[in-house]
């Protein structure tokens, strides 16, 4: 899988896992999310679809609200993102929208270092590795509002 670390692997292959829970009847498009804590900890997350599609919840903002949850957002250490067509036919790299790539923004900030993102295919054959600053440039943040992590 692209020369990735055991864990590197691990975090894909949770990912994967977890875009099986998702719920996406409308766009039945599925992606799964999976967080690597600094203990080791994983935490995953999975698209979930409402029939308003505004309140829809994106599988990384899910994975990230559960690490808040657990009074864990600071510990963040990494992040893999996969998903494709709930038929199975998804062969590209998808990377984080850009509402989640704002709210990476915010656990990398709380976290205070930087947050590789691994974006996989479905299959997990591909990954490409990012940088926060590669998929959101510029970005806005806690600092920008005079708060420090």
């Amino acid at each position: 899988m692209n020369d990735l670390s055991e864990a590197e692997a691990e975090l894909v292959a949770a990912a994967r896992g977890a875009m099986a829970h998702a719920h996406a009847p409308y766009s039945r498009f599925a992606v799964g999310a999976a967080l690597r804590l600094i203990d080791g900890t994983i935490l995953t997350g999975s698209n979930f679809e409402n029939a308003s599609y505004g309140l829809s919840l994106c599988a990384e903002t899910v994975a990230i609200a559960a690490a808040n949850a657990q009074g864990r957002l600071r510990d963040i250490a990494a992040i893999a993102v996969t998903g494709g067509p709930m038929d199975g036919a998804g062969t590209d790299v998808i990377t984080p929208c850009g509402r989640c790539r704002q709210i990476i923004k915010e656990a990398q900030d709380m976290a205070g270092r930087a947050l590789p993102i691994l974006c996989a295919t479905p299959g997990g054959d591909a990954v490409k590795r990012f940088d926060l600053d590669d998929l959101l440039p510029e970005a806005f943040g806690p600092a920008n509002l005079g708060i420090s992590a």
